[in-house]
């Protein structure tokens, strides 16, 4: 056990985040590597279970789970609430700063995707791309969501996620707590707090060269072409990714 966690650590296979933060995306490589089936603990965020070396479940206490998701997510796919909570709890897990410990054990029960550890890289570089496109300050991502009292525009245009947001802000739950609330991923819901953002909608810090202005262009749906993906890595599933991103479209 110590041997594997202090071998992924000192692993230089770079990841998006590097350092600390790239730990749980290397970690889960040589698991993958291992065909390892276990639990890849990450500290208190939450957790990855593994079947031979694939994801087959992910729990982070920064997403709501499958459950916590609106009817809305469900329609003609029945896959895609868990798929979704899946991926959203992963965007978390992968960025975390905490030391991913693993330990064996039986697989979880019940139905389950196998998922690689590209194909939850690749999304998760995705999803920061979008963020950062649409306001790259992360400090209103754990912070309350707090409406302007005045808006300075004569025309605003909302997704009807941005407008569910304004009208149930209180002053006092953030991003990841109104997803809850409203039975919406934590992604989608962090998206749409960062393009209220960007439309001066919402009360921000100032940062260093005043307020960014709205992205010019639309964000590249794909992650950049600059990652390259370890040796030895089961290759991302795009069919599955390309199903994500229709998903989040249409539910964003």
């Amino acid at each position: 056990m110590a041997d594997r966690n202090t071998a992924a650590a000192a692993e230089d296979e770079d990841e998006d985040e590097g350092g600390a933060q790239g730990r749980v995306a290397r970690t889960l490589g040589m698991l993958e590597r291992e065909r390892a089936t276990g639990v890849l603990r990450i500290g208190d965020d939450g957790a990855l279970h593994l079947d031979g070396g694939a994801v087959t479940r992910a729990v982070s206490r920064h997403a709501p789970g499958p459950g916590e998701l609106n009817g809305a997510f469900g329609g003609p796919d029945p896959e895609l609430p868990a798929l979704l909570a899946m991926f959203d709890a992963a965007y978390f897990l992968l960025g975390s700063g905490a030391e991913p410990v693993f330990a064996e054990g039986p697989a979880a029960r019940g139905p389950a995707r196998r998922i690689t550890a590209a194909t939850l890289v690749h999304e998760r570089r995705r999803r920061r791309t979008l963020l950062d496109s649409a306001w790259p300050y992360e400090d209103l991502d754990a912070a309350p969501v707090v409406p302007v009292r005045r808006v300075r525009r004569q025309r605003v245009i909302l997704t009807g996620l941005q407008a569910e947001i304004l009208l149930n802000a209180d002053d006092r739950r953030t991003p990841a707590e109104l997803a809850r609330d409203l039975g919406r991923t934590a992604f989608a819901c962090l998206l749409a707090v960062r393009g209220l953002a960007a439309a001066a909608l919402v009360r921000t810090q100032r940062h260093r060269g005043g307020t960014a202005p709205p992205p010019a262009a639309p964000p590249p749906a794909a992650p950049s072409a600059s990652w390259v993906q370890p040796t030895g890595w089961a290759p991302a599933d795009q069919d599955l990714l390309a199903r994500l991103r229709s998903a989040l479209v249409e539910l964003g």
